[in-house]
Protein backbone atom coordinates (compact mmCIF):
# COMPACT_ATOMS: atom_id res chain seq x y z
CA UNK A 1 0.00 0.00 0.00
CA UNK A 2 1.10 3.55 -0.70
CA UNK A 3 -0.62 6.72 0.55
CA UNK A 4 -0.58 10.09 -1.21
CA UNK A 5 -1.21 12.67 1.54
CA UNK A 6 -1.87 15.66 -0.73
CA UNK A 7 -4.80 13.95 -2.48
CA UNK A 8 -5.96 11.48 0.22
CA UNK A 9 -5.52 8.44 -2.02
CA UNK A 10 -4.28 4.97 -1.11
CA UNK A 11 -2.92 2.59 -3.74
CA UNK A 12 -3.69 -1.04 -2.89
CA UNK A 13 -2.57 -4.32 -4.43
CA UNK A 14 -5.67 -6.51 -4.18
CA UNK A 15 -5.85 -10.15 -3.13
CA UNK A 16 -9.63 -10.20 -3.73
CA UNK A 17 -11.96 -8.40 -6.11
CA UNK A 18 -13.34 -5.02 -5.10
CA UNK A 19 -16.26 -3.03 -6.48
CA UNK A 20 -17.77 0.41 -6.12
CA UNK A 21 -19.88 0.52 -2.93
CA UNK A 22 -18.01 -2.26 -1.07
CA UNK A 23 -17.24 -1.59 2.59
CA UNK A 24 -13.53 -1.74 3.45
CA UNK A 25 -11.79 -1.54 6.84
CA UNK A 26 -8.27 -0.17 7.36
CA UNK A 27 -6.43 -1.34 10.47
CA UNK A 28 -2.88 -0.73 11.68
CA UNK A 29 -0.81 0.43 14.62
CA UNK A 30 -2.74 3.73 14.86
CA UNK A 31 -5.25 3.27 12.03
CA UNK A 32 -8.77 1.86 12.53
CA UNK A 33 -11.66 3.02 10.32
CA UNK A 34 -14.16 1.77 7.76
CA UNK A 35 -15.54 3.39 4.64
CA UNK A 36 -17.44 2.56 1.47
CA UNK A 37 -15.52 2.56 -1.80
CA UNK A 38 -16.73 5.69 -3.56
CA UNK A 39 -13.90 6.35 -6.02
CA UNK A 40 -11.50 3.89 -7.70
CA UNK A 41 -8.96 4.30 -10.48
CA UNK A 42 -6.64 1.95 -12.33
CA UNK A 43 -3.90 3.72 -14.30
CA UNK A 44 -5.80 7.06 -14.04
CA UNK A 45 -9.02 5.55 -15.44
CA UNK A 46 -12.16 5.43 -13.29
CA UNK A 47 -13.37 1.86 -12.72
CA UNK A 48 -16.28 0.27 -10.85
CA UNK A 49 -14.77 -3.21 -10.36
CA UNK A 50 -11.21 -4.47 -9.90
CA UNK A 51 -10.03 -8.08 -10.02
CA UNK A 52 -7.51 -9.71 -7.66
CA UNK A 53 -3.85 -8.90 -8.35
CA UNK A 54 -4.48 -5.43 -9.72
CA UNK A 55 -3.29 -2.17 -8.17
CA UNK A 56 -6.11 0.28 -7.51
CA UNK A 57 -6.14 3.87 -6.26
CA UNK A 58 -8.93 4.62 -3.78
CA UNK A 59 -9.95 8.00 -2.36
CA UNK A 60 -10.01 7.62 1.42
CA UNK A 61 -11.39 9.63 4.34
CA UNK A 62 -8.49 9.28 6.83
CA UNK A 63 -4.72 8.94 6.54
CA UNK A 64 -3.27 5.42 6.30
CA UNK A 65 0.23 4.02 6.64
CA UNK A 66 2.28 1.71 4.43
CA UNK A 67 1.94 -1.42 6.60
CA UNK A 68 -1.76 -1.03 7.45
CA UNK A 69 -3.99 -3.93 6.47
CA UNK A 70 -7.17 -3.50 4.45
CA UNK A 71 -10.11 -5.88 4.81
CA UNK A 72 -13.21 -6.12 2.63
CA UNK A 73 -16.21 -6.22 4.97
CA UNK A 74 -18.75 -8.87 4.03
CA UNK A 75 -22.15 -7.63 5.10
CA UNK A 76 -24.85 -10.15 5.97
CA UNK A 77 -28.34 -9.43 4.69
CA UNK A 78 -31.07 -9.01 7.27
CA UNK A 79 -34.34 -10.74 6.41
CA UNK A 80 -37.72 -10.63 8.07
CA UNK A 81 -38.85 -13.91 9.62
CA UNK A 82 -42.53 -13.05 9.97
Amino acid sequence: MHYFTHINVAVLNLKDSLKFGDMIHFIGHITDFSQRVASMEVEHQTVIWVKPGEDVAIKIVEPVREHDIVYKVIEAAVEAVV
